[in-house]
């Protein structure tokens, strides 16, 4: 027997099944055409920063300065390109970290409040605080009423207030029971009162000048001499220390670092570490958002002095504040800066790496002789 006869048949295509297949055939033309993916795209790291010279710097819409520098090298060590979110306040860059949508901040004050949230890389500087005070130059501006009122009001006048009623009251009580009921004479009344306001008006103007009138008995006499050559020493000291107190406070000046803080109008960021020293060393605290706006209420004597990081104002009083606003006192509160990362983030051991890199190459050096200088310390 033959082969069985069989005939080929044209079954018609259904549209829908031409549809998929000229889809097929469109994505797999395109897929011929198309560049292949580059393999080594570098990853984009998210960093969260804030406008704070000389750490970052905006100039004509690019970023620079020490933190931004120094980040840049980072990214070149680790092969990253860099996504910067701006803030506008300072205070801000620790609640953009609890967002979760950045992978770093700029450096930040190392501090265990925030260590418990947050982890850091090693150590990039070290800074403290410093007081910035307005410079009026070699203007002093006189103001007698105030001052006379600043002056009666001082601890120093209220120190040589007590002592001076101390010495007023003992020889007064002594006067008073030697003299007391002679009329006509120094203290005319036997009872307390009115008698010992009137020993003590004796004996005040003793101290201060001389006895208007010598008491009758011997003992109480010798008091009043003693009473007299004591006001002669008490004024005498009291004197000279006044004067030396006006000559340096109109030398120096009302604020001349962080011990004469307390009761003062101080100005600083919102959300800073320098707050919790304010606050703990009996200074009036203004926070504000935004670094203009301190040094604007600084400038406008709305607070009498800021208190902030120390590069930070050494900054601004040499550039933008220059011959307004300076620098005094001792720096304090002196603490690591790093970057801040999330919990267990994988890029912050790359970092470190990196880091270590850059200080054994010299970069860091040369990044922080170009901002600093070879002797300003960071």
């Amino acid at each position: 027997m033959g082969r069985p006869y069989s005939r080929r048949h044209r079954v018609p295509r259904h549209p829908a099944s031409l549809a998929r297949q000229c889809a097929a055939a469109v994505w797999l033309t395109l897929a011929l055409i198309a560049p292949a993916p580059c393999k080594g795209a570098a990853p984009v790291i998210h960093v969260v920063t804030a406008i704070v010279p000389p750490a970052v710097i905006e100039q004509r819409g690019s970023l620079t300065g020490f933190d931004v520098d120094l980040w840049n090298a980072i990214a070149a060590k680790l092969n990253v390109r860099t996504d910067f979110e701006i803030v506008n306040e300072p205070g801000s860059l620790i609640a953009a970290m609890r967002s979760g949508n950045v992978d770093v901040s700029m450096p930040q004050f190392v501090t265990w409040e925030r260590d418990q949230e947050f982890d850091f890389s090693v150590p990039v500087g070290e800074a403290g605080q410093r007081v910035m005070v307005r410079d009026t130059g070699q203007e002093t501006t006189v103001h007698p009423l105030m001052d006379l009122l600043r002056l009666l009001a001082s601890r120093t006048t209220l120190q040589w207030l007590g002592i001076a009623l101390l010495l007023i009251l003992i020889p007064a009580h002594v006067v008073w029971f030697l003299e007391r009921g002679s009329k006509g004479e120094l203290i005319p009344s036997k009872r307390y009162f009115p008698g010992i306001f009137q020993a003590m008006f004796w004996a005040g103007t003793t101290l201060l000048t001389q006895a208007e009138q010598a008491p009758r008995q011997w003992f109480a006499r010798v008091v009043a001499f003693l009473c007299m050559f004591i006001g002669i020493v008490f004024v005498a000291f009291y004197t000279a220390q006044l004067t030396t107190s006006l000559t340096v406070q109109q030398i120096r000046g009302e604020i001349n670092g962080p011990d004469d803080l307390p009761g003062k109008r101080v100005g600083t960021l919102t959300g800073t570490i320098s707050i919790d020293y304010l606050e703990r060393h009996g200074a009036r605290v203004q926070e504000y958002a935004k670094l203009d706006d301190m040094y604007r209420a600084l400038e406008s004597r709305e607070v009498d002095a800021v208190f902030f990081a120390t590069p930070v104002l050494l900054y601004y009083a040499a550039h933008d504040g220059r011959g307004r606003v300076k620098v005094v006192g001792p720096e304090v509160q002196r603490q690591d800066l790093a970057f801040v990362f999330p919990v267990d983030s994988p890029l912050r051991r790359k970092v470190d790496s990196a880091l270590l890199e850059i200080r054994q190459d010299g970069t860091y050096d040369r990044l922080y002789t170009k901002w600093f200088g070879a002797e300003q310390a960071w």
